[in-house]
């Protein structure tokens, strides 16, 4: 089974920034569309930004011109880079691989903005 596991997170101010990191286990890697994804309690789970095999970008217009999402193929990681980040980016972050029917995704890393 494909593991995918999330690293960073925590807490800043308004205005701070953070780095998320997503590792997966799989040598097809790079054929998959990696996204990331925020949950709010008692909210859907919605789309933030992803990234095409084929390196297109797609960000939700809440975070556009302030995170960034990248992917290093060779080391099997995506990458969601957060700045000027504001309390309403609360939630918890989820990692998530596509390629047809098949899916995986990560365990999920809390992200906090507060003064």
């Amino acid at each position: 089974q494909v593991q995918v596991v999330q690293s960073g997170g925590g807490s800043v101010q308004p205005g701070g920034s953070l780095r998320l990191s997503c590792r997966a286990s799989t040598i097809l890697f790079q054929h998959y569309t990696v996204a990331w994804y925020r949950e709010v309690p008692g909210k859907q789970r919605d789309l933030v930004a992803n990234i095409t095999f084929n390196n297109d970008l797609n960000y939700a217009t809440s975070v556009s011109g302030r995170f960034t999402i990248s992917r290093d193929n060779l080391d099997y990681t995506v990458y969601l880079q957060m700045d000027n980040l504001q309390p309403e980016d609360t939630g918890v972050y989820y990692c998530h691989l596509k390629m047809g029917h098949i899916e995986f995704w990560g365990q999920g890393t809390q992200a906090t903005v507060s003064s």
